[in-house]
């Protein structure tokens, strides 16, 4: 889960494949899936043509960006905006995730905003980016991010577990559905 390495070239050149595209701005591999691919990239909080780019932990491995699109497809963002307005506690979790993503984004250069990504902390606009979080700082730091790899790993019989995720991330054994 929090398994963060210097990249390697062939760690570049293996999320250039994911992406399609050359990565910019890698300062790390986040996390690696169990199946040994590199699967988010810790980017710097400015490319290096200067361009700002808030987003710290970016989503590079196919299964996970093509799962998390199908939970953003299903709405799964409204429903959890929708508890984080009832729920006090889950706001403050969320809150508190949105606070250390920003002050780990500003210890490595501050962008002079507070906007993190994802919607934190007033609501989940991208899965993306919480799952992303979720996946490079371990369970229990964001909550949402939590909750969609829980959702992941259930999908499609299972598919991604053990593979792409954590067959050991908490919640995946419980019965009920998130």
């Amino acid at each position: 889960m929090t398994d963060q390495s210097t990249p390697t070239p062939e760690d570049l050149d293996a999320v250039a494949q994911q992406l399609g595209r050359e990565p910019r701005g890698v300062l790390e591999i986040a996390y690696r899936t169990p199946d040994g691919r590199p699967a988010v990239v810790k980017t710097a909080p400015k490319l290096p043509d200067g361009t700002p780019f808030p987003t710290l932990y970016y989503l590079t491995d196919p299964r996970l960006t093509a799962e998390a699109s199908r939970q953003e497809s299903a709405g799964v963002m409204r429903g959890m905006t929708e508890r984080l307005q009832q729920d006090e506690d889950l706001a403050r979790a969320y809150l508190a995730a949105h606070e250390s993503y920003l002050a780990e984004r500003d210890a490595i250069e501050s962008l002079g905003t507070d906007f993190t990504g994802g919607g934190m902390p007033e609501r989940v606009k991208c899965i993306h980016v919480v799952m992303a979080h979720a996946l490079a700082k371990g369970p229990g730091v964001n909550p949402f991010g939590d909750e969609s790899v829980v959702l992941a790993a259930r999908a499609d019989g299972g598919k991604l577990c053990g593979t792409a995720i954590p067959a050991d991330w908490p919640g995946i054994d419980e019965g009920d559905e998130q």
